[in-house]
């Protein structure tokens, strides 16, 4: 338990001197009065005197430790994960309010069937670092990357169609995606974009050949997905950028399809994403703190005793 401890202020244990030489310089002086027959009477006090003497020097000690801050490292790290840093870029233009995309449900719109789709992949992605960027007629990052799973799925349940405008900055999107990314420390890092529609001329503030060359620039694998009829998204542009990156692109015309393309997804090989180690301080002056302030009161307690025999 004690293995290991060092003090913070080491200097402070000079402070001891002070008090020796306080001890033997200032003590008081009292006139001598000689009483005969007084050897009986100073065998008692004498050994009193030594517990007096033991409990004052043992408090000084014990407080001058304490204030000298003993500690000691206890270094921890976080559990390594094997897996990917995604980026999940999530389409929540206007154009995903149409419904009938999930024939088991018609009554649902394409968003809420990508949210239930997403959160799912979510919970099978367990070792993942994972991110979360929206998008409309702009582009947020809703998440920065993050383990947590729990957090990840509530945000995902919690979005809306139209939370970042009614139109489609695809391109935009994507850049958002690979900024979110820029810093992971993983060698794979991986964007999967969803959309249901064309970039929206005059929104996307971002052209597509400069989306793709950052994207080839910080080494991100892009996945494009486009949902609904094949004419409702532009899937030579979804190849292209999939092509470019080093990725696939998919489609997908009902919740069915789209589940299984998730489902390709999660089949990615994995990749190592190094652990990150701590180190915290654990204080320990709350014992010798603990025995100064004991020896202080059975000091008083003697005293006091002493002075009414």
């Amino acid at each position: 338990m004690f293995d290991g401890i060092y003090f913070e202020f080491p200097k402070l244990l000079f402070v001891i001197f002070f008090f020796i030489a306080c001890a033997t310089l200032c003590r008081m002086r009292l006139p001598s009065l000689y009483f005969p027959h007084a050897q009986q009477f100073m065998r008692g006090s004498i050994s009193q005197s030594k517990t007096l003497f033991l409990l004052k020097w043992l408090g000084i000690v014990m407080l001058i430790l304490a204030i000298m801050s003993p500690v000691k490292d206890e270094p921890y790290e976080l559990e390594p994960k094997e897996g990917y840093e995604l980026a999940l870029i999530l389409d929540a233009s206007e154009s995903m309010s149409a419904r009938g995309f999930d024939r088991a449900n018609l009554s649902l719109n394409r968003f809420d069937v990508v949210k239930n789709i997403v959160s799912d992949f979510i919970a099978q992605r367990k070792n993942d670092n994972i991110g979360l960027v929206v998008f409309g007629s702009y582009s947020f990052i809703a998440s920065p990357l993050t383990y947590d799973e729990n957090i990840l799925k509530q945000l995902v349940s919690q979005l809306q169609i139209g939370i970042a405008g009614k139109y489609t900055a695809l391109y935009e999107s994507l850049t958002q995606g690979i900024n979110l990314l820029r810093g992971g420390s993983s060698h794979t890092k991986v964007a999967i974009l969803l959309t249901d529609g064309y970039s929206t001329q005059g929104q996307d503030r971002i052209p597509l050949d400069v989306a793709v060359d950052m994207a080839k620039k910080e080494g991100v694998k892009v996945y494009p997905i486009g949902i609904g009829l094949p004419n409702e998204y532009n899937r030579a542009v979804l190849e292209y950028i999939a092509k470019e990156t080093g990725g696939v692109a998919f489609g997908a015309s009902s919740a069915t399809e789209l589940a299984k393309v998730y489902e390709q997804i999660d089949r990615l090989e994995k990749s190592e994403i190094q652990n990150e180690t701590f180190t915290s301080l654990r204080y320990f002056y709350t014992y010798p703190l603990f025995l100064a302030l004991l020896a202080l009161m059975l000091y008083i307690y003697f005293l006091n005793k002493k002075g009414h025999e």
